[in-house]
């Protein structure tokens, strides 16, 4: 899977997506993305999901994390990459509700637990960018 995370311009918030209810993990906070075809690189699947899903192209991402979780019942591996640039209005193509959030107010939001290293590191990485 590929992941991204969506800064603003001016890199303060990130761009959530909210699972549907009747997803794994349903009604939880997600950086959006999707499943990696085999014949493509996770950039290129990031890519694509982007545009499928939020309607967005991103032209500018470098890799963040690569999280690999057991839910127990599924298995994933994101890698996640940070977008910090991209053309297009973020707008929920497949009915999911999208959140521009302060990045310092990423904690009080619900996320799948393999979320949780991407939100520690998005955290750790904008600080160093701040300072």
């Amino acid at each position: 899977m590929a992941a991204g995370a969506i800064v603003s311009a001016q890199r303060d918030k990130v761009l959530l997506a909210r699972r549907r209810a009747d997803q794994h993990q349903g009604n939880l906070w997600e950086f959006p993305g999707g499943k990696i075809e085999s014949d493509e690189s996770a950039e290129a699947a990031l890519v694509r999901e982007l545009i499928e899903e939020i309607d967005i192209a991103a032209t500018s991402l470098s890799q963040l994390i690569v999280v690999e979780h057991d839910y127990g019942d599924k298995a994933v591996r994101l890698q996640v990459f940070v977008v910090t640039e991209f053309s297009g209005d973020p707008v929920g193509v497949e009915g999911q509700t999208l959140r521009w959030v302060p990045i310092d107010e990423l904690n009080e939001y619900s996320f799948p637990e393999a979320n949780v290293p991407i939100v520690e590191a998005l955290v750790c990485a904008v600080c160093r960018q701040r300072s």
